[in-house]
């Protein structure tokens, strides 16, 4: 099972595998206090992506599709899902602000749809 918590938020005991999907290292937060078990930042959107992007809500749609084709293509998606199967949770952190337009909500759905063909 796969969930999403943003990296400033505390650790918790449920988190089970923690894994940074952001491209950028979080502002003010130590390694000590992310408490990962993995950064894994090539999951993340490209950097022309994240800047187009920008976090602006209105743009998500646009952005999910295009994060989804970048996924399709990227090879770190296949060892975080190897990651799924080895640990019953595994909490995917994120440093956005916004819980509902982010990469996470998309890496997370991906993840979790069933195989194409």
């Amino acid at each position: 099972m796969f969930r999403i918590a943003r990296i400033y938020d505390e650790p918790t005991p449920d988190d089970g595998y923690r894994v940074l999907v952001d491209r950028l290292w979080p502002r003010g937060v130590s390694k000590e206090r992310a408490h990962l078990d993995l950064w894994l930042k090539e999951v993340a959107p490209s950097t022309e992506l994240r800047e187009w992007f920008n976090h602006e809500a209105p743009r998500f749609e646009e952005f999910r599709a295009r994060y989804e084709a970048e996924l399709e293509q990227n090879p770190a998606v296949e060892q975080l899902r190897a990651i799924g199967r080895e640990h019953p949770v595994v909490t995917v952190l994120i440093g956005a602000r916004d819980t509902q337009h982010n990469q996470g909500v998309v890496l997370v759905e991906f993840l979790e749809a069933p195989a194409a063909g």
